[in-house]
């Protein structure tokens, strides 16, 4: 389903002086359908920039990502037109950040809702579609009308999470899911995972929490092992 060969991302800073960060360089790995590949590793090594990189967030320095779409066949997300990402992008990728960017002034329903409006749903039927999954991530009911901008952080995240989570995507990236919810969503976001597994839907995520993480996954990939091998041309994989 998805397949990373020698990515490469490189920074260019200019503070004081010309600087250049490689946070990873000649990065390969595969992952079937249906899998998920979660990412390990110390701060600042590189596991967001290679989330970004394949949802296109960032444009790798080199390298491909290749993707089986259901609507163009394999493509590479490296060097595919803006208009072919954006297309994916709200049909068949969803991303989880650890932040919410929204309309301030629109309800956490529609703004859920709202995700399933290209797929051909009506609008009351989206809403119901949301207002079920707004219930599975514990959003209490009486917030469902409020805007996201004045939720806490950990509702901002669930917020995020139902977005991702109600298109059903063919590759989901995610980025610290969990890191802001407390013991009980955790559980129900870890359920709705394997849900989602079992439905086909491929994945590749970052977590704070290596135990979680091992719940989910089928390997990690534990960057700060990989750099210290030396090994440039495929991931190590526990």
């Amino acid at each position: 389903m998805l397949h990373v060969e020698a990515l490469s991302k490189t920074f260019e800073l200019s503070v004081t002086e010309q600087m250049r960060v490689h946070p990873f360089r000649d990065l390969s790995f595969s992952i079937p359908e249906g899998g998920f590949m979660g990412l390990a590793g110390p701060s600042g090594i590189g596991k967001s920039s290679i989330l970004k990189c394949i949802y296109r967030t960032y444009l790798p320095t080199s390298g491909r990502v290749r993707f089986r779409s259901s609507m163009y066949g394999e493509i590479d997300l490296a060097s595919a037109d803006e208009r072919r990402v954006a297309h994916l992008r709200k049909y068949e990728l969803s991303y989880v950040s650890q932040f919410l960017k929204v309309i301030p002034r629109v309800s956490a329903l529609d703004i859920v809702a709202e995700r399933l409006l290209p797929l051909g749903y009506s609008l009351e039927a989206a809403r119901d579609d949301a207002a079920g999954m707004l219930a599975r991530l514990r959003i209490p009911e009486t917030l469902w009308s409020a805007y996201p901008a004045t939720f806490s952080g950990g509702e901002q995240q669930r917020i995020n999470l139902a977005r991702a989570f109600i298109v059903r995507p063919r590759l989901l990236i995610l980025d610290e899911p969990t890191a802001s919810l407390d013991r009980e969503t955790t559980e129900s976001v870890l359920a709705l995972l394997q849900e989602m597994k079992r439905q086909g839907t491929t994945m590749i995520g970052v977590f704070h929490d290596w135990e979680i993480m091992k719940r989910v996954a089928d390997r990690i990939f534990d960057l700060g092992e990989w750099k210290r091998s030396g090994v440039s041309s495929s991931a190590q994989l526990i």
